[in-house]
């Protein structure tokens, strides 16, 4: 049997109580690697264009540099999908988007 390629996933998010959310959800599915975590978009953009990550779980609300604004830095370049982050009051929300 051979084994089924693996999804290459970069977590992004100000908040570590988020990020260790993510990553003890997705640790467990042997589909997928975790290839990075940063805590904000300027890191995002650095292990984005490093890793070439399949999918990224992307905050929209970061200090200086926020999800979209990723997106916006990487017109032009290979794009992995993305699946957005956003807290609305004390509820955070995922939002499956393809860029």
């Amino acid at each position: 049997m051979t084994e089924s390629p693996s999804i290459r996933v970069l977590l992004v998010d100000d908040e570590p109580l988020a990020r260790d959310m993510l990553r003890e959800m997705l640790q467990g599915d042997p589909q997928v690697e975790i290839v990075g975590e940063s805590c904000n978009g300027r890191e995002a953009l650095e292990a984005i264009r490093a890793e070439a990550p399949d999918l990224i779980f992307l905050d929209v609300q970061m200090p200086e540099v926020g999800g979209f604004e990723v997106l916006a830095a990487l017109k032009g370049e290979q794009t992995p999908y993305v699946i957005f982050s956003m807290r609305f009051g004390h509820l955070k929300c995922r939002l499956s988007i393809t860029c």
